[in-house]
């Protein structure tokens, strides 16, 4: 097997993974992943797609991701994992969809709009 080449997006995060056969090496950025991400939290949040197609210990996976927050790079970095599982073997697929790993979160932060003071928040209004 090859190196698969994938991207996840998620805000303003942007992950471009690349997986081949491997020993479980996964290095974010150059970093080790326990120490780019060092929450228990965001670092099962990477896991679960391997966990989910028990592939934890079967891959090496090399990221790159710039833009956002720690959160949303973590998120970013499990779609692109989960597209690439799917490259690698279609039954994945039906597993990984329904825990709603394969669907593009599109929501982003809205514009700031001119005349307020925020997107939705207004100046405040003076009667008199």
């Amino acid at each position: 097997m090859e190196v698969i080449h994938k991207i996840g997006r998620r805000k303003t995060s942007v992950a471009r993974i690349y997986m081949s056969k491997g020993d479980q090496n996964h290095t974010i950025n150059g970093k080790s992943l326990e120490e780019y991400f060092p929450t228990a939290i965001l670092q099962s949040k990477i896991k679960k797609p391997l966990e989910l197609t028990d592939n934890l210990s079967t891959f090496n996976v090399k990221v790159n991701v710039y833009g956002g927050g720690i959160n949303g790079q973590a998120e970013s970095i499990r779609l692109a994992i989960s597209r690439a599982l799917c490259e690698v073997d279609e039954e994945y697929r039906p597993v990984l969809k329904k825990e709603g790993l394969l669907t593009r979160d599109p929501r982003m932060v809205e514009r700031k709009k001119f005349g307020q003071k925020k997107a939705r928040k207004k100046f405040q209004f003076s009667k008199r």
